[in-house]
């Protein structure tokens, strides 16, 4: 007497996703190549750099290791930007950015840049949000009467920037005055 098969058990109904896209995976092959595994082909820097500029999340990983690289590419990206023609960084900053690794400022350093170009891209929200569809002569207008509300904005990104610094002042303050405490030294003693 021989049995059926059994049947294969059924899969469960997938639920229409809520959430944020999931993250795309780019895999980096050790001859350089990036594959993107959403698409199934082989991607150039220049088309991470289009995901970036869609603001699509993904991340890349070594193939072999599955390491995270993400970091690394991005660097890539701007290392080409930078060489193809109208830098962003001029010589001095990259050299001050430099002098930051290993120094005790350096998380600090990380955190107000950042925290700066998310106050800088804010402001070029608005502008392009008030500016939408003006055509030259009516840009004039506009930038014409913007210059008050233009002050007032950089005056807040200024007080913002002027109390991250005054911040990361204070706690490395404090942090020298533990790490001489440590050794039973007293400042202004």
């Amino acid at each position: 007497m021989s049995r059926a098969p059994a049947p294969a058990p059924a899969k469960p109904a997938r639920k229409p996703s809520t959430s944020a896209p999931s993250q795309r995976v780019i895999k980096k092959y050790p001859n350089r190549r990036l594959y993107d595994t959403d698409t199934s082909t082989y991607i150039t820097l220049a088309q991470v750099r289009e995901l970036v500029m869609a603001r699509q999340p993904f991340v890349v990983r070594d193939a072999k290791t599955g390491d995270e690289l993400t970091r690394s590419i991005l660097l890539q990206i701007i290392l080409e930007e930078e060489a193809g023609g109208a830098p962003m960084f001029t010589q001095d900053m990259l050299a001050n950015i430099i002098r930051f690794y290993g120094h005790a400022m350096q998380g600090f350093m990380g955190s107000y840049l950042e925290k700066n170009i998310q106050a800088f891209m804010e402001i070029q929200a608005k502008l392009a949000e008030q500016s939408s569809g003006l055509n030259p002569e009516l840009w004039a207008q506009f930038m014409h009467m913007q210059s008050p509300m233009m002050q007032g904005m950089m005056g807040n990104y200024l007080e913002q920037s002027k109390n991250m610094f005054l911040q990361a002042q204070e706690q490395m303050s404090k942090q020298t005055e533990q790490m001489l405490g440590a050794f039973g030294i007293k400042r202004g003693a």
